[in-house]
C-alpha cells in the first residue's frame, strides 16, 4: 500500500509540474470555464428576457457539470498521448505499482477540474449567481461534482488506453459526452423537453448531479426563472425517483464506474504496456 501510495503521488507531482511547465494548460484550464459561463449566462440568459438573474443561478450548477464531466476527457487525452509518445513504456521500466500511473492520472486531473470550478465560481458570481445556502451544503455541492468527475476520469482513461491516438479520445468522448450534458436538466428545466427525453434527462446521472448541486447551492427555487413558482418547480423536477433521490443516485453512479472502471483500466493498462 505504501508503494502505491507514493508512486501514484509521483505521478500526481509529474502531471501538475507538467502544468508548470506548460503554461498554455492552466490558461486553456481557465478560459473556457469562463467562456462557457459567459456564453450561457448571456446568450442564454437573453431568452428569458427579464427573468435573466434567476436564470444565471439556475444554469450555474449545469455549466459546473457539463464542465467537469467534459474536464474528464483529458485523462484520456492524457494517457492517450503518454502511450504515443513512449512515456507509458518508460514507465514500464521502473519499479513501478501497476495502478500508479492511472491513480496519479486521475489525481491530478481532480486539480484541473478543482481549478476550473473555482474560476467558473468567480465568474458566476460577477455577473449575478448568488449561493443561497450554508457552508456545508456549499462543501457538499462541490464535493459532489468532483467525486463525479474523478469517476468520468476513469472512464476516460480507459478510453485513452483502448484508442491510443489523442485526438480520437476527443472526437469519440465529444459523441458520448455532448449529447449526454444537453439531454438533462442543464441549462432547461427537464419537465420542458419532449416526452422520450423527459424522462431519459428524469434518470440521467447529469440531471442528477446538476440537480444535487442546486438544491445544496440553494438554487433550486431559481427555476422561477422558467416562470414557476418556488414551490411549483421543485413539484416538478422531482418526477423521478432519481431526481428525489438526487445525491444517492449520483454517488450510486460514482461508485458503480469506480467499481466497474478502476480494475477494468488497472487491467488494461497491465496488458497494454506487455504488448
Amino acid at each position: 500500500m505504501n508503494h502505491l501510495v507514493s508512486d501514484s503521488w509521483t505521478i500526481v507531482r509529474r502531471n501538475l509540474i507538467k502544468i508548470k511547465r506548460v503554461p498554455d494548460l492552466i490558461v486553456f484550464t481557465t478560459l473556457q470555464p469562463i467562456m462557457f459561463v459567459l456564453l450561457f449566462g448571456f446568450v442564454f440568459g437573453s431568452l428569458v428576457g427579464s427573468n435573466a438573474e434567476g436564470y444565471r443561478e439556475f444554469m450555474m450548477a449545469g455549466i459546473f457539470a457539463q464542465t467537469v464531466v467534459f474536464g474528464g476527457t483529458y485523462t484520456g487525452f492524457g494517457m492517450a498521448e503518454d502511450m504515443q509518445k513512449g512515456v507509458i513504456d518508460r514507465f514500464r521500466t521502473l519499479p513501478m505499482h501497476p495502478g500508479a500511473v492511472l491513480i496519479g492520472r486521475t489525481l491530478s486531473d481532480v486539480v484541473n477540474n478543482t481549478i476550473s470550478l473555482v474560476v467558473m465560481a468567480v465568474t458566476g458570481l460577477v455577473i449575478g449567481w448568488r449561493i443561497h445556502a450554508g457552508i456545508v451544503e456549499i462543501v457538499v455541492g462541490f464535493v459532489l461534482l468532483l467525486l463525479f468527475a474523478y469517476a468520468i476520469s476513469w472512464i476516460m482513461a480507459f478510453v485513452g488506453l483502448k484508442v491510443r491516438t489523442p485526438e480520437v479520445v476527443g472526437n469519440a468522448s465529444f459523441i458520448v459526452i455532448f449529447p449526454l450534458t444537453f439531454i438533462a436538466n442543464t441549462f432547461v428545466p427537464s419537465e420542458n423537453l419532449p416526452s422520450v427525453l423527459r424522462t431519459f434527462a428524469g434518470w440521467n446521472p447529469v440531471s442528477t448531479l446538476a440537480h444535487a448541486a442546486r438544491d445544496n447551492f440553494g438554487n433550486l427555487d431559481a427555476l422561477a426563472a422558467q416562470g414557476m413558482s418556488g414551490q411549483a418547480a421543485r413539484d416538478a423536477a422531482e418526477y423521478t425517483w432519481a431526481l428525489q433521490h438526487a445525491e444517492i443516485y449520483t454517488l450510486a453512479w460514482v461508485l458503480l464506474i469506480l467499481v466497474v472502471f478502476v480494475p477494468l483500466s488497472i487491467r488494461t493498462y497491465q496488458r497494454t504496456v506487455l504488448r
